[in-house]
């Protein structure tokens, strides 16, 4: 074995906490290298937000187009050239790739292209290389979870990543799982022209949410054409010449579906399998992420965990966030934690679900007294003017303080709505305040006026209020 390399700090994984984390310590003047699998930029930028954001913006323009009608504009027929589609989005990543690794270079990081594996504590090989460093982090991903059905070998079987690389529309598209990433999926694929089915287990789609809000997220998948299953459990599945077919057992029994492709979205497992993390005394769950405290600091000293892999809401901004924890605490002396911290997120379905603080089942189980102001989207101006007005704004507002304790924002831009009602949220901004304010007409923003003058108009919908 060759001698071993001695280095400050050691990154395993070039996601959106292990690139610029690698670099803010370069920049400090720690001899860093950042080993990296397959490529720079993590799932985000190479399987994640980037790729299936810009297909998604592809989708809405074939959806839009049309409904030109609907807007007085004439048009011809609409079909989508997919291998187009797949050329827009694989250029769009390649740039957000390579300016990822300019920037990781340019910060002085030595960028290792292999496999790193544990052979002792902050010890690692990667080919014939052996690194140690005083600290380790850890930030290599997770990738999509192999549901627990038989399935045969059908070379349509599709996860999130290997269903952006097809040219060719799917004539009959199955999904399973009726989470954020099966539903992106289903609408996109619906909108380019594909006949969806979706397959859920449990009773609602989007188990995370508000009951009312899943029900009306299904009415507007519905409404577009795609069909939903509930409280349907995949049995297996077995290939036909054309495609698959797959056997579920629902409320009404059990039932065989024909389709031409099947996209795996049942969840996501971590990367740490070949990590060989014993030998770096690093403890993880029964699922395999890597167990942390709120300074991110797993059981083994001097070595860290960032990103999915540690579990949790597995989203690109709570990863950045955990790089400036690190930072803060490691770099400049804080004393940052990830306990308590805010989780925003947006559904990139469309209309956008945005989301941020505690739903109204949370809050309920809590035992947190609160208001509901609540606003359909058909009462906004704006969306009435743009000809999108699916959706519906709730806030949940502290019955005491009068201060918002949550809100979920089901409509066009929704993310761009809660974004708001975050930043009002992370100033205490009592909601009257938002309800007086003046707000540039006509946007969605000035929304917020009516949903809160709606509040003033019910006081009788409190909860949890003896």
């Amino acid at each position: 074995m060759a001698a071993p390399e001695k280095y400050d700090v050691i990154v395993i994984g070039a996601g959106q906490a292990g690139g610029p984390l690698a670099g803010a310590m370069a920049r400090a003047g720690r001899r860093t290298a950042l080993v990296e699998r397959e490529h720079v930029g993590g799932t985000c930028i190479n399987e994640g937000c980037t790729p299936t954001k810009t297909m998604v913006a592809s989708a809405r323009v074939a959806y839009l187009t049309r409904r030109a009608a609907d807007y007085g504009v004439v048009t011809g027929p609409v079909s989508v050239d997919l291998a187009r589609v797949r050329q827009r989005k694989r250029a769009i990543v390649e740039s957000f790739r390579r300016g990822s690794q300019q920037r990781i270079e340019a910060a002085g990081v030595e960028l290792i292209m292999g496999e790193a594996r544990f052979t002792a504590p902050r010890t690692v090989t990667v080919g014939s290389r052996v690194l140690q460093a005083d600290m380790v982090f850890l930030n290599p991903g997770c990738r999509p979870a192999v549901p627990d059905i038989e399935i045969e070998r059908i070379d349509r079987t599709l996860n999130s990543t290997s269903i952006m690389e097809l040219d060719a529309l799917p004539n009959h598209l199955l999904v399973l799982g009726g989470g954020y990433v099966g539903l992106e999926f289903a609408q996109m694929f619906r909108r380019f022209g594909s006949r969806v089915t979706v397959i859920q287990r449990g009773t609602q789609l989007l188990p995370q949410e508000d009951e009312d809000i899943a029900a009306l997220v299904l009415g507007i998948l519905e409404a577009d054409g795609i069909e939903v299953l509930l409280q349907s459990q995949a049995r297996c599945v077995a290939p036909l010449p054309d495609g698959m077919k797959l056997v579920v057992h629902g409320p009404a029994g059990e039932r065989t579906l024909e389709g031409s492709h099947l996209l795996v979205a049942t969840g996501r497992v971590p990367n740490t399998e070949r990590l060989n993390l014993p030998a770096a005394g690093v403890a993880t769950d029964s699922a395999g992420f890597i167990q942390v405290n709120g300074r991110l600091e797993t059981s083994a000293p001097g070595v860290y965990a960032l990103g999915d892999v540690k579990g949790g809401p597995a989203f690109t901004h709570i990863s950045y966030d955990d790089f400036r924890v690190i930072r803060t605490n490691l770099l400049q002396n804080g004393n940052a934690t990830i306990n308590g911290r805010p989780v925003p997120y947006t559904v990139f379905i469309d209309p956008q679900l945005g989301r941020i603080g505690l739903t109204e089942r949370e809050a309920r189980k809590q035992g947190r007294r609160f208001r509901i102001a609540q606003l359909p989207m058909t009462r906004v101006a704006r969306a009435v003017e743009l000809d999108e007005s699916r959706g519906v704004m709730k806030a949940l507002v502290d019955l005491e303080t009068g201060c918002l304790l949550g809100a979920t924002v089901l409509g066009i831009e929704g993310g761009e709505l809660m974004a708001t009602l975050q930043v009002a949220m992370m100033g205490n901004v009592p909601y009257h305040k938002l309800k007086d304010a003046i707000f540039a007409h006509p946007t969605l923003a000035e929304s917020l006026n009516n949903l809160f003058s709606n509040l003033d108009a019910k006081q009788d919908r409190v909860r949890n209020d003896p």
